[in-house]
């Protein structure tokens, strides 16, 4: 039979084997969920980005919406005052 000091020092070894082995565990499932929160705020930076990306077309578009609008009230006065000088100009004749 072992001596009392040997069953003592296999069961510190043992006890510091099973340590080991769920402190690798902790590690493994600590790096899984650093991984799944660093995707989530990677996700959530790409939305905000992409919602930013998106606002700034919006106004891009309005700009162009307004500016085209402007253009075909111009062309539209251009036109009339056009048809206005031709209609004098024959009067004249």
């Amino acid at each position: 039979m072992a001596s009392r000091a040997e069953r003592f020092k296999k069961a510190a070894i043992k006890a510091a084997q099973s340590a080991r082995k769920w402190a690798e565990t902790a590690r493994r499932e600590a790096d899984r969920l650093l991984a799944e929160a660093r995707k989530r705020v990677e996700n959530e930076q790409r939305r905000r980005r992409m919602k930013a990306a998106l606002a700034r077309t919006g106004r891009v578009l309005k700009a162009a919406g307004r500016a085209a609008i402007v253009a075909g009230v111009a062309a539209g006065i251009a036109a009339a005052r056009e048809r206005g000088a031709r209609k004098t100009s024959r009067k004249r004749r």
